[in-house]
C-alpha cells in the first residue's frame, strides 16, 4: 500500500531533522546571552581595576610599589570572579569565610601603602559580602565597609568631601558588582530554564502522540484484524456477507489513515455517541451480544473526547485480552458527572495477548481522566467478568494530580461480581 505524500514527506523531514539537529545541539549548548552577561560583568570589574591602577600610577610611586599593586589587583580580580560566579553562595561556609577574609586583607592592608588611592577596591568587598552572605548579615556588613572608607582620606588630612566621595563610591561600586553578578546569574538560570522547558515540551509532545496513536490505532487495528479473520471464514460459505465485511475493513482502513493525520490536533473532535454506535456495530459483527444504556445530554468537548477514548480502549482491550460473548455498555449523565461502565465476560487466565508490547492503555486513560477531574476503576469478577468504570465531571475541570486511578490487579484478590446488566442468555 503506497504511503500518502503527506505522511512520507513528514516522516522524511522528521528523520532529516533528527540527523541535522539532534538533541543537545549547539542551539542548546551555545548560550550566547549568558556569555554576553559574563563579558559585561568582567568588563566592569576590569574597568574598576584599571581606574585604581591609573590612580596609583598617577601618585608617582616607584616600580616596586607598582608591581605589588598589580599583584594585589590580579589577586582581587581572581577572588571577585569566584564570588561573582553563579552558585557561589552555595559553597560551604568555611570556604566563604576564607575567601572573604582573603579579600578583606587585600582590601585594607594595601591602604597602608597606597593610601586613599586603593579605596575603590573596598567596593568589591562590599559587593562580595552581599553576594555570599545572607541578607540579614550581608547588608549591615556592606554598610560597615562603606563607613570604613571615611577614614583613609581623613588620615591623609584631606577635606571631608573626599571622605564622603570615597564612602559614596564604595557603596556604589558594591551595588554595581552585586547587581551585575546577580544579573549574570539570572540570565544563565533563565537560559537553562528555557532549555529545560523546551525539553519538557518535546517530551510532553512525544507522550501525547504516543497516547493518541495508542488510543486511536489500537481500536482500529483490532477491528481490522477481527474482521479479516471473519472474512477468511466467510469468503467461501457466505460470499455476500464477506463482501460486506470487506467494505467495512476498507472503511476502517480509511478511518485509521484519517486518525493518524488527526493525532497532530490532539484528539479534540471525538464523540462518545459516535463511538458507541461504532463499537456496537463492531461487536455485533464479531458475534458478541451487546446491551446498551445511554442517557447523555450535551457534554463538554474535552470530556466527550476523553470518554470516547476510554470506550475505544475498553473495547480494544476486550477484543485483545478476552473471549467475550456478551458485553454491556452504560453511559449515564447527571447534573454534575457522567459515568461510563463497560462490562464483559470471557476473561480467562489462559487467554493473554502474546505480543511483546501489550500496551499501557489503562494508564493512558487514567491520565486522560485526571485532566478532566475524572477517575478510572477496574474490577475483576471470579466468574471471568471484567468491568471498567470511568467517571468525569460534565464540564472540563482540571483535576488535582493526587487524584488516583485504580487500574491494576491486586494479586490473589477476587472481587464479587456486582454487574449492572443481565445477560440475554440468563
Amino acid at each position: 500500500m503506497p504511503v500518502p505524500d503527506e505522511l512520507s514527506h513528514d516522516e522524511g523531514t522528521g528523520g532529516r531533522d533528527r540527523k541535522e539537529r539532534p538533541e543537545g545541539t549547539a542551539a542548546q549548548h551555545n548560550p550566547i546571552a549568558p556569555r554576553f552577561a559574563t563579558i559585561i560583568l568582567t568588563s566592569a570589574l576590569l574597568s574598576y581595576l584599571g581606574i585604581t591602577a591609573l590612580n596609583i600610577a598617577g601618585a608617582g610611586l616607584g616600580p616596586l610599589p607598582m608591581a605589588i599593586c598589580l599583584l594585589f589587583l590580579i589577586a582581587i580580580f581572581a577572588l571577585q570572579l569566584q564570588h561573582s560566579r553563579p552558585g557561589a553562595d552555595q559553597v560551604s561556609p568555611l570556604r566563604k569565610w576564607v575567601t572573604l577574609s582573603a579579600q578583606a586583607l587585600l582590601t585594607y592592608l594595601p591602604v597602608m601603602l597606597f593610601d586613599s588611592q586603593w579605596g575603590a577596591m573596598a567596593g568589591f568587598l562590599a559587593g562580595s559580602l552581599l553576594l555570599l552572605l545572607p541578607s540579614r548579615l550581608g547588608w549591615p556588613l556592606y554598610g560597615v565597609v562603606g563607613l570604613s572608607m571615611l577614614a583613609p582620606p581623613a588620615i591623609d588630612g584631606r577635606p571631608l568631601i573626599d571622605s564622603i566621595y570615597l564612602f559614596q563610591s564604595t557603596l556604589l561600586t558594591g551595588l554595581v558588582v552585586y547587581g551585575l553578578s546577580r544579573l549574570s546569574s539570572l540570565v544563565r538560570q533563565l537560559h537553562e530554564t528555557k532549555n529545560e522547558l523546551a525539553r519538557m515540551a518535546v517530551t510532553k509532545e512525544r507522550l501525547r502522540i504516543s497516547r493518541n496513536l495508542h488510543d486511536l490505532m489500537g481500536y482500529s487495528l483490532s477491528a481490522i484484524t477481527l474482521k479479516s479473520e471473519l472474512i477468511h471464514q466467510l469468503v467461501l460459505t457466505q460470499p455476500q456477507r464477506a463482501r460486506a465485511e470487506i467494505e467495512d475493513v476498507l472503511s476502517l482502513s480509511r478511518q485509521s489513515l484519517a486518525d493518524v493525520r488527526r493525532v497532530s490536533r490532539g484528539l479534540r473532535d471525538m464523540s462518545l455517541q459516535s463511538e458507541l454506535a461504532s463499537v456496537t456495530v463492531l461487536l455485533e459483527a464479531t458475534d458478541v451480544q451487546v446491551t446498551t444504556e445511554v442517557r447523555l445530554d450535551e457534554l463538554d468537548p474535552e470530556v466527550n473526547t476523553v470518554l470516547a477514548a476510554v470506550l475505544r480502549e475498553a473495547i480494544t482491550n476486550m477484543l485483545r485480552h478476552s473471549r467475550a460473548t456478551v458485553c454491556s455498555i452504560k453511559a449515564v449523565q447527571d447534573t454534575e458527572r457522567v459515568r461510563l461502565v463497560v462490562t464483559n465476560d470471557g476473561v480467562t487466565p489462559v487467554h493473554r495477548d502474546t505480543s511483546q508490547d501489550s500496551g499501557a492503555g489503562l494508564q493512558n486513560l487514567a491520565l486522560r481522566l485526571r485532566s478532566v477531574s475524572g477517575r478510572l476503576t477496574v474490577a475483576h469478577g471470579s466468574d471471568g467478568t471484567f468491568q471498567l468504570t470511568a467517571e468525569a465531571s460534565v464540564t472540563s475541570v482540571p483535576g488535582p494530580r493526587a487524584a488516583g486511578a485504580d487500574t491494576g490487579r491486586h494479586p490473589g484478590a477476587e472481587e464479587p461480581s456486582t454487574l449492572p446488566w443481565t445477560s440475554p442468555a440468563a
